[in-house]
């Protein structure tokens, strides 16, 4: 594996207001054994069929639900992300490993979880460690009871507190619920477990189905699905919130599409549905069901980078200001149907969004080959 743009990668190195995640680990996760990707404001993950590009994405993004609150069964509903190679131990137990590095105001935080996926699903340890210190560790003590033994620093009159953890919820998103923070230390457990799940939560996973925005959309709240189904109904909402921000859209679409884009709009139909339209000039409107797969993909993923948690089906967290957040879009198939030009079109727009702060991007490529070299860009390449 190799990493391109080193600068980049720097940039994620310094201390930012928002925390994000600057290093996912894949110690042992289905295609992957001892690998660390190094993850800048702007990754492109690519490699051949079969490398584990998607793999990757979705590690991420079980971390992402862990980190939310979701129940290991619903994150991890099937054993496939056990490694093939991986041998059954005295007890038939087979498992795998994933962690993540945040960094933010408290500096680095890392994050390693071990999951036990044969014969039961369980999380059998967890360690969480912030300047040299573990801060929170977990193991598995007794099979027969559904919990770990967590031990937590304290740093007062004595030096851990002890106590059960359930064995099916990430342990570090239960810490405000259990940490008093009375103590230094239990402060400083409390800031960097907020910072690990601040971090993890602000996730949206996105992989846009052309054939499935091609369809008018029912109305709804309006915030897009992974999908992107509902594509003509979030347009038809944001095109009244913020003028500036859809103009934006506009030009972004006019400069990845093919023929005249004069604007983007959307249009109820009186079913309960909705339609979007490209307006060409002169009277013409193109629904959105007649444009290629390709042109698809790309205005879904131009909205989904102009957008922001309000209209992304994401889980916000709403107790900390959104000036302090960092929402990260994880988009697998980021180039798929997508020719070089709209590819570098919607990247160049993606590194003038991350510039910002408020968003991070990593995405899965078949081809980075007109991405390297890119300001703001790394690329992070499976084939070595």
């Amino acid at each position: 594996m190799t990493v391109s743009s080193p600068e980049a990668v720097a940039t994620a190195r310094t201390r930012p207001d928002r925390p994000g995640i600057t290093e996912l680990r894949l110690a042992a996760f289905a295609v992957h054994r001892r690998v660390r990707f190094p993850l800048g404001p702007l990754t492109l993950v690519t490699g051949p069929s079969g490398s584990g590009k998607t793999v990757a994405l979705r590690a991420y993004e079980a971390l992402a639900r862990l980190g939310g609150g979701a129940g290991l069964a619903e994150v991890f509903p099937d054993p496939t992300c056990v490694p093939e190679t991986a041998r059954p131990d005295a007890q038939r137990r087979r498992g795998f490993r994933i962690g993540c590095t945040v960094d933010g105001p408290e500096g680095p935080v890392r994050l390693d979880v071990a999951v036990q996926a044969e014969p039961e699903l369980r999380i059998v340890g967890e360690r969480l460690t912030a300047g040299g210190r573990i801060l929170l560790e977990t193991a598995l003590r007794d099979p027969g009871r559904r919990s770990v033994q967590a031990a937590w620093h304290t740093g007062g009159s004595s030096a851990v507190t002890r106590g059960p953890l359930p064995d099916d919820r990430l342990g570090t998103a239960l810490l405000p619920l259990r940490v008093a923070g009375r103590t230094d230390g239990e402060r400083q457990v409390l800031a960097a477990a907020e910072q690990m799940v601040l971090a993890l939560r602000s996730v949206y996973a996105c992989s846009p189905s052309p054939r499935r925005m091609r369809a008018p959309a029912p109305v709804g709240p309006g915030r897009l699905l992974g999908g992107c189904d509902n594509l003509a109904e979030v347009l038809w909402r944001t095109r009244s919130e913020c003028a500036h921000r859809y103009a934006h859209l506009v030009a972004a679409v006019r400069a990845g599409c093919s023929g005249p884009v004069a604007d983007v709009s959307a249009e109820p139909l009186g079913d309960g549905t909705v339609r979007g339209l490209l307006d060409r000039g002169d009277g013409v409107r193109t629904p959105l069901g007649l444009l290629g797969d390709g042109e698809l993909r790309y205005l879904a993923l131009a909205l989904v980078l102009l957008t922001g948690p309000g209209v992304l089906e994401v889980d916000q967290a709403g107790e900390v200001p959104q000036a302090l957040q960092s929402l990260t879009v994880l988009a697998d198939g980021f180039d798929h149907c997508l020719d070089a030009r709209q590819a570098q079109e919607l990247v160049r727009l993606a590194v003038r969004m991350c510039e910002r702060g408020h968003i991070r991007l990593v995405g899965a490529v078949s081809d980075a080959s007109w991405a390297r070299g890119l300001p703001g860009v790394s690329v992070v390449d499976l084939r070595s």
